[in-house]
């Protein structure tokens, strides 16, 4: 019960690591506000804790300015504080992105290396990207992760005490593989925790980012199967980490066991890159 007493708010908290964030947040004693997109995602984490009472279920979309404040606020008032932040919202496609493009050629490349031709597909995703397809990636992983640090600190800093945010960043900061408005939202992720370090020691608020690597969450449904494959292979641990083992770290930078700890990208991959 190491945040007995301490009040967190969790975003993406609907499904995948961010269900696992706060029922294991939940486990280690701390109230927790989730946070989703999707309600009834949320409420599903929440009836998941079997304590729902204890807890809070919001609906907000991170991207939104507003939609952060109004929901850090509520949970802040219905919940009695806040001491913790895990920004983990984020998404690797969106409309008019490329991705489908990049998909398809790599697909093809991917055949032509099967058959023993000298592959002529070049697996390009940069040239197909809109406009909206770069901003609505970035809206989410990096202007909510901004949004959510912003507005956490304004409370922390309101009611005079320090705290911890976390913010999930990922391996594909480091190794450059992945569609590349997520690689660039989550390397920048990774540069905002330090700048927010150094800024806000002398509050008391601790800043740090964990890098998970491939992950067995919902998000991976939307990659094909064969790069999928590709990425076991790469991990030396030999498979995908499962969230719960992600949510260990976030309870650890969360507890006062790391009160030493900010600035800090802690790794969660299995060994397949360091930082």
């Amino acid at each position: 019960m190491r945040l007995q007493g301490k009040v967190a708010i969790v975003t993406g908290a609907g499904r995948g690591m961010g269900r696992a964030f706060v029922l294991r947040l939940a486990a280690e004693g701390a109230r927790v506000a989730a946070l989703d997109l999707d309600s009834k995602s949320v409420e599903e984490t929440i009836a998941a804790t079997g304590n729902a009472g204890a807890h809070l279920a919001l609906a907000c979309d991170v991207s939104s300015s507003a939609a952060v404040r109004q929901a850090f606020r509520e949970a802040r008032e219905r919940l009695g504080g806040l001491h913790v932040v895990v920004n983990n919202a984020g998404i690797g496609r969106a409309a008019n992105d490329g991705s489908a493009e990049m998909y398809e050629a790599m697909a093809r490349r991917n055949a032509e290396i099967a058959a023993g031709e000298t592959p002529k597909t070049h697996v390009d995703q940069l040239i197909h990207m809109q406009d909206e397809g770069w901003r609505g990636v970035l809206g989410v992983n990096l202007d909510g992760t901004f949004f959510g640090c912003r507005e956490g600190v304004r409370i922390m800093a309101e009611d005079g005490h320090g705290g911890s945010i976390i913010n999930i960043s990922s391996t594909s900061a480091q190794s450059g593989e992945g569609p590349l408005h997520y690689v660039a939202s989550k390397a920048a992720v990774i540069g905002l925790t330090r700048a927010l370090s150094r800024e806000l020691a002398s509050r008391g608020i601790r800043v740090n980012a964990v890098a998970p690597g491939p992950t067995d969450t919902p998000i991976m449904k939307g990659i094909p199967e064969e790069w999928i494959k590709s990425m076991e292979r790469a991990v030396p641990l030999g498979r995908l980490a499962q969230p719960e083992e992600v949510a260990a770290a976030v309870a650890f930078l969360a507890s006062d066991e790391s009160s030493y700890v900010t600035g800090s990208v802690l790794v969660v991959n299995g060994g397949s890159y360091f930082f």
